[in-house]
């Protein structure tokens, strides 16, 4: 039997493959970083905050906010204490930008507590037929109208207590309008802004209302309550948005390490 002849190996079947170096996979990863657009360094990938209650973090979120938006107040329009409870009570599972556009309609029509409390929900019906729950609101108006007008005299309450009596006024009316109008800060506005950038920030990990309202105030000094809850509505709206925030713009990006930051400088 003749022998067959073993074929020699290729010198590039002989060599064996390398395998790469730590800096090697370390330039490759930050290249494709570069190319997604993403944070380079390890330090600079947002994460969890060390203390995120701490008084100095705190005190430069309240600081930023301030600086930011000076002037803030409530985005719905109105010119007294009752303009103000009926456009809230409007607002529940609605954007402000909607109800002011019925409301002058409906202030025309009912200027007073005591005109819409004898007017029937079917009137007021067709103003706010924009508006989602506008059945259910119009009937919440006449009784928080003929609450006010018949039990206050024609004038919304300062109380907390006298308020919640009022149909449609809930904890959040309440606090829109005590702390809007007549500068009582009775509790913290939480509405969905307020809720996503609370967490966002790590300020609370609930995602019930009341209970992040509840975390809220435990950390807000009380002066604050009023123009924290409009400065974050406001914040987020223009900068803090849902989907896709503008962390390059954001003036709270150096104390914010939310996971879902799209910028990051530290």
């Amino acid at each position: 039997m003749v022998p067959t002849k073993q074929r020699k190996p290729t010198a590039a079947a002989a060599k064996p493959v390398a395998a790469k170096s730590s800096q090697q996979v370390a330039k490759g990863v930050r290249a494709r970083q570069i190319a997604a657009g993403e944070p380079t360094s390890p330090k600079a990938r947002p994460g969890k905050t060390k203390k995120p209650l701490a008084p100095e973090r705190i005190a430069a979120i309240l600081d930023g906010l301030q600086k930011t938006y000076p002037d803030a107040v409530c985005a719905l329009h109105h010119r007294d204490a009752w303009e103000l409870t009926v456009a809230t009570i409007l607002s529940a599972q609605c954007t402000d930008a909607r109800v002011n556009m019925v409301t002058p309609a409906l202030f025309h029509a009912f200027p007073t507590p005591r005109d819409m409390a004898q007017a029937t929900p079917e009137a007021i019906q067709p103003i706010i037929g924009s508006l989602s729950f506008f059945r259910q609101k119009s009937k919440a108006l006449v009784g928080a109208a003929r609450v006010v007008a018949e039990e206050f005299g024609g004038q919304v309450p300062q109380a907390m207590d006298e308020m919640l009596r009022i149909p449609g006024a809930a904890r959040k009316t309440s606090y829109v309008v005590l702390g809007s109008w007549y500068r009582i800060a009775s509790g913290v506005v939480v509405d969905t802004h307020v809720l996503r950038l609370s967490r966002r920030l790590e300020l609370t990990t609930n995602e019930d209302p009341v209970k992040v309202e509840r975390d809220l105030m435990q950390i807000i000094p009380q002066d604050r309550w009023i123009d924290f809850s409009h400065q974050l509505i406001h914040h987020g709206r223009q900068v803090c948005e849902a989907r896709k925030p503008r962390c390059a713009d954001c003036s709270l990006e150096t104390v914010c390490n939310s996971g879902d930051k799209t910028w990051t400088s530290h």
